[in-house]
């Protein structure tokens, strides 16, 4: 039977370790909270203090219950006042020496079948553990921040680690409210590892100027539902944090994607650690202040780049499938006349038809008036011929992922085409300018990678080769805002913005499956519940399909030839053996 906690101890009163003290107090816990002197103790109440005077003037607790919580606490600066506590749970700076320290201390002052607990992210508990006499009842209990809020904990393990104590230790944490889940000792256990990959991925690509600080977040935030960007949420976590936690990963696996980009430690050195120091990649009001204020790097909008813009009145759009039936929706409701082309009569019916039910279900929802439903109808026009593509401002293509397919495409509607039309690929993967190279007007030829279901995904990513002309980069741009796009702007490359950050971290989750370190499930509920996530890695990867994943994967590591970014063989060996996700009933899971 799990052990009954009443009194616990909490080291460290930053904002993580106020949090966790909170954590304890709403649950009817004591909590000996300390710190190394009365400042410090002063920081922590403070950090509570604000806290629960959030959730009191939301309503979220009462009174009663706010007074009852604060009623729980006592504070210290003294090791001594934690020797009753039945459980100490250090959170003081991520560095080992110091938690070391801290552990040891504490094994000197409580009594012996008191569990010691090390709030790491990263560091081995392993190595923290041995500081103690007694290092069968230290273990990892890991809460995100902020730890009263998200409801996910890390319970790590080490090899000497009794079981009575990690199993008291997962106890208590659904006591809490929180889903655990016991994990190994590994750096960066689950949610770090996969997270701090992409972070670090996503710092690589603002550093080498692929993309601004702004595009880089909104792509993900856009186009994958995150709840925010990754340099929003470097600066949120700490630009110091975020090293010591890269650096650590790094050095125990030799993983080259966990080593840390230089610019982070650049940053840190000139004191710019984050929302803390009041800038980090972006710059705020203040010290700790969320808001985001303009500097030097914060683009001029769209109409202010001084370039003059293409009219864009009419459309046309290539293909007859799921994503190019939306994108004709969307030009049609934003006031465009639209001219769309597939290969049958029967196909353009369908176009029609696909446009018309999803715009009568828009009506019905009442997020379209019935007379914006028919006059948007009414702007399509279709055809079975190019040649009707002969006098419209702007082309988008919509056809089959085939670069020859769209070459020839392209081939066309060069010689069709108005002199001064913007011609567009909706492409995910492949090369655009091997698509301009096959026209005689490369500096006419954008990428615009609308996400699908394209009327409802915010998101497009701006794709500009290196013959791309600047004002249709500026055009395009513009017209995204009109059709009530967030637009994103990047070279071409392989993947993009979106899919170069997305899919190796999916591909990370798959080599960490496959090595037994964690399952599915728990894989999945850390992501969602450890970082906010709105699906988990297997989840996302059985919607996307195993073999679409695969494919971008593989174009990805051609693409960078970094070893990190080869397919995980269990992905192949899922796609080979013809399970691809939903689509076919099975992938990493089995679907009725």
């Amino acid at each position: 039977m799990a052990r009954d906690f009443s009194s616990v101890g909490v080291v460290g009163l930053g904002t993580m370790g106020a949090g966790i003290v909170e954590v304890f107090a709403r649950n009817g816990v004591d909590v000996v909270a300390m710190e190394v002197d009365e400042a410090g103790v002063e920081r922590g109440q403070g950090f509570l203090t604000r806290s629960t005077g959030r959730a009191l003037e939301r309503g979220k607790i009462t009174q009663e219950a706010y007074d009852t919580l604060h009623g729980h606490v006592r504070y210290t600066t003294s090791f001594d006042d934690l020797a009753a506590c039945q459980l100490v749970v250090e959170a003081v700076p991520e560095h080992l020496d110091l938690k070391k320290e801290i552990l040891g201390k504490l094994d000197a002052v409580v009594a012996a079948d008191a569990i010691l607990a090390t709030n790491t992210s990263s560091l081995p508990v392993t190595e923290i553990a041995v500081a103690t006499s007694n290092p069968k009842r230290v273990v990892g209990m890991h809460f995100f921040n902020p730890a009263p809020v998200l409801p996910f904990v890390e319970v790590i393990t080490t090899v000497v680690t009794e079981d009575e104590v990690f199993a008291d230790v997962k106890a208590l944490a659904e006591r809490l409210g929180k889903k655990p889940v016991v994990v190994g000792d590994k750096a960066g256990f689950i949610a770090n590892a996969l997270l701090f990959g992409y972070l670090n991925h996503a710092v690589s690509m603002f550093e080498s100027r692929y993309a601004t600080r702004e595009d880089i977040d909104a792509a993900m935030k856009f186009g994958c539902g995150y709840p925010m960007g990754p340099l929003a949420l470097m600066d949120l976590i700490g630009l110091d944090t975020a090293y010591e936690i890269l650096d650590t990963m790094y050095k125990q696996g030799r993983d080259r994607l966990h080593a840390p980009s230089p610019i982070i430690k650049q940053m840190v050195s000139a004191g710019l650690k984050g929302r803390k120091s009041g800038r980090g990649f972006y710059t705020y009001a203040g010290p700790s202040s969320p808001e985001v204020v303009a500097d030097a790097l914060t683009p001029k909008p769209v109409g202010e780049s001084g370039v003059a813009l293409r009219e864009v009145r009419t459309v046309g759009v290539v293909g007859s499938g799921t994503m190019a039936t939306g994108i004709v929706e969307v030009f049609a409701k934003a006031g465009f006349d639209v001219t769309y082309v597939t290969r049958s009569q029967a196909k353009v019916d369908g176009v029609r038809a696909g446009v018309e039910k999803s715009l009568e279900k828009a009506v019905q929802r009442g997020k379209l008036d019935a007379t914006d439903r028919d006059a948007a109808v009414g702007r399509l026009t279709g055809s079975t011929s190019l040649d009707a593509l002969a006098n419209v401002d702007l082309v988008v293509e919509a056809v089959v992922e085939d670069l020859a397919v769209k070459q020839a495409l392209f081939e066309n509607l060069d010689e069709i085409c108005m002199p001064g039309a913007i011609l567009a690929t909706t492409t995910s993967s492949l090369p655009v300018v091997d698509i301009a190279s096959v026209t005689g007007r490369p500096a006419d030829v954008i990428g615009m990678h609308f996400f699908n279901p394209a009327a409802v995904m915010k998101l497009v990513e701006v794709v500009h080769t290196i013959t791309t002309a600047p004002d249709v980069i500026a055009t395009v741009q513009d017209l995204c805002g009109r059709i009530d796009k967030q637009p994103v702007t990047c070279g071409d490359r392989s993947g993009f913005i979106v899919n170069a950050l997305l899919f190796p971290y999916l591909n990370d989750a798959v080599k960490m499956l496959s090595a037994n370190y964690a399952t599915a499930d728990d894989i999945d509920t850390a992501m969602k519940t450890g970082c906010g996530l709105p699906m988990g890695p297997f989840e996302l990867l059985d919607v996307v399909g195993l073999d679409v994943a695969l494919a971008i994967q593989r174009e990805l590591y051609l693409e960078f030839r970094e070893p990190g970014f080869a397919p995980a063989p269990l992905l192949e060996h899922l796609v080979t053996a013809g399970y691809l996700g939903r689509k076919t009933g099975r992938g990493f899971r089995t679907y009725s």
